[in-house]
């Protein structure tokens, strides 16, 4: 496994937000959501497309805090543009877990 130093973990803006939104993807490849995810005023709210679809209801969905990289640059996902990468890990069945906190922090609050 290649080693990276702190300066460059230090390039990657992981940010907390809260799912504020999530409808169905139909357009999408594979099963998915477009999720609205508010990272606080300096952020705002951005889209993002999230093949979670197996482990989530839209619903389960609201209020989650989650934690997502939000220095990407956009990214065309079929008719939208994904403006951040939710983050998540593989079970074993291959389905995505989201990454959470365990305690609510402000939007915005970013990764140490």
């Amino acid at each position: 496994m290649e080693q990276i130093d702190w300066e460059d973990f230090q390039k990657v803006d992981i940010r907390v937000g809260t799912i504020v939104g999530a409808e169905d993807f139909p357009k999408a490849k594979r099963p998915a959501y477009i999720l609205k995810v508010d990272f606080g005023k300096e952020l705002g709210v951005k889209k993002s497309s999230a093949q979670i679809t197996n482990l989530y209801s839209k619903e389960s969905l609201l209020g989650k805090q989650v934690l997502a990289v939000v220095n990407f640059p956009p990214k065309q996902i079929g008719p939208i543009m994904s403006e951040c990468l939710v983050t998540g890990l593989h079970g074993p069945d291959g389905s995505v877990v989201l990454s959470a906190v365990d305690m609510e922090l402000p939007n915005g609050t970013r990764l140490a």
